[in-house]
Formats: C-alpha cells, structure tokens, sequence
C-alpha cells in the first residue's frame, strides 16, 4: 500500500497527556480488546536500553500487544521527530490505519505525523554562523522588536524560537509562519485525541512514578549505562537521568536526585498541558480523567468512532 493510499481518508487514533496521566493503562486495555497495534511516541523511549526512567511497556505488556516505536536509536544519536514520523508511517501502512493506536505526550512528534513539517530553506553556513554571533550580543526585547517587523506572528514566542524566526527571515527571504502554513495544507492525515489528565492528582502520580522507578532498579541501570554511554549522548536528557548519573559516580545524594527528578518532571509535564491546550481543541478532542468510572466506556466509544457526549 503506498502512503497516499493509506492516507485517503484515513483516520488516526492517539491517547495522549501529560507524562504519568495514565495514558499508557488506558491505551493497553483498549489495544488488548480490539487487537491493536500500540505506536508510541515518546522522544525518551526511543533510545535501546533506557528503560526503567522513559516507562517503556514492560516484557509482559508487550506480550499482550505488540509495540512500536521503541528502541528505534543508539543512545549517541540524534533521532528526530521527522525520523519518528517517518517510522510512524512505515508503522501505519505495513499494520492498517485501523489497527494502529498512537500513545504518547512528545507533542512534536505527533505534530510531525499530523501536520507535516516544514522544508527548511537552503542556508549558507557561514552565513548563518555570522548572522548567529551578531544576534547572539542582542537581548531578547531586541529580537522582540526584530521578530515583529519580520514575521509578526512568531514574536510572542522564546528567545530561541525568536533567533530562529530572524534566521530565516533574514537569511531566506521567508517567514517561518508562513511555511508553517503552507506545510499544513499538505497534511497527510486527520486524527481523533483522547488527552488523558487526572488534573490536580498529576502531582501526586508523578511522585508515586518516581518511587515505583526506583524501587525496580532505575539507579542500577543508569549505573549499568553510565559505564558505557558517554556524557553527552542525546538519551541523557530524559527526566531524571542526569540526576541519577551523578549519584551513580558518587557526585550527588540519591535523596537530593529524586527531589530534583520530581521538580523537573513537574515542569515537564507542565510543558506537556500547555502544549495540548494550545495545540489540540474542538470535537476531534476527548478528554478523559482516569480516575473517572466511565473512562473505559468512554475511551471505547471514542475508538468505535461514536458520540462520547
């Protein structure tokens, strides 16, 4: 089947929220009833053996439904979400639209599979490093300023996305709204959400995580990992294994590591609510608190395609 032929029409289902939501409780039972396949899209759970810290499903889940969208990198690569999208399609077309159920909370990945990407102009490099030296010696109402003559949409944005508007701008000719908009029109496929949030009980949850990681073994195994990884592969930037790496070489106190963990993981998920509220609304979106009796009923009436209401 080619991808224009599984994208006619087609229909994607993803169960996504906030990390420790429930998401992944709620996807399982579903996939398990129906026969489904579970493609995860977790920027963390990508990379071979960090397992315990990204909440990979465990052997026995996998036994009773096939996953994908795991262990796809080494720890020392880059794998970005254009590579995941990439993968997310190969995943779709070999399995059925129908039988694929996408589970997780790294927006940007689901964005990628969505709502394509845009093609980067072609930049030349000393150019850019140049344009980057003089911007870099600017301050952020500076760039504010810039960004708003520039490309007016962009300039409510951060200090990074600001250098990256001017970048482009100055460098292409081209806003990056406008080819934001013009990669959209090209979308490949629709979707239905489930946003999974326990609301103010996500702190809690959080903090439950962290206790059940590392009571299976999460420090053993970073200690396993920071034997052989080194520092500044891109799969340390999970939550909470930095921390826990210090403490493994002896340079940090574990009790200090996990309040650090819990703080950051906080604000991850914070990231991640605002991402969905911002990103995902109107009748393709069902949320569901897991702690709600009817969250099974509703997320199978979601599934077979009928009123949740």
């Amino acid at each position: 089947m080619s991808s224009s032929d599984a994208s006619a029409g087609a229909e994607l289902r993803i169960v996504c929220g906030p990390t420790a939501a429930g998401k992944s409780a709620l996807a399982l039972e579903l996939a398990a009833r129906h026969g489904l396949t579970i493609l995860s899209a977790d920027s963390r759970q990508v990379y071979r053996d960090f397992d315990i810290g990204t909440a990979k499903p465990s052997p026995g889940e996998r036994r009773q439904v096939p996953h994908e969208g795991l262990d796809l990198a080494d720890p020392t690569e880059r794998f970005s979400a254009a590579a995941w999208a990439l993968h997310a399609t190969e995943v779709i077309e070999r399995v059925g639209v129908d039988r694929v159920l996408i589970v997780g909370g790294t927006g940007l990945y689901l964005r990628a599979l969505v709502k394509p990407l845009f093609n980067e102009p072609p930049m030349d490099p000393a150019r850019r490093a140049a344009l980057a030296a003089e911007l870099d010696t600017l301050d952020t109402a500076t760039l504010r300023r810039w960004v708003t003559h520039l490309d007016a949409a962009r300039a409510g944005l951060g200090r990074t996305q600001l250098l990256r508007a001017l970048e482009v701008a100055l460098l292409t000719g081209r806003r990056i709204s406008a080819l934001h908009r013009e990669a959209e029109q090209l979308a490949r496929w629709r979707a239905r959400w489930i946003v999974v949030d326990p609301r103010e009980q996500l702190q809690e949850r959080i903090e439950r995580r962290i206790g059940h990681m590392l009571g299976a073994g999460w420090l053993d195994e970073v200690a396993a990992l920071a034997a052989r990884v080194p520092a500044d592969a891109p799969a340390w930037n999970a939550c909470g294994y930095t921390q826990l790496r210090a403490v493994a070489l002896g340079e940090g106190n574990l009790e200090q590591a996990r309040r650090a963990i819990l703080v950051s993981t906080r604000q991850y998920a914070k990231r991640q609510r605002t991402w969905f509220r911002h990103q995902l609304s109107g009748e393709a979106v069902t949320p569901i608190d897991p702690r709600s009796g009817d969250a099974g009923t509703t997320a199978e009436r979601w599934w077979q395609g009928r009123s949740v209401a």
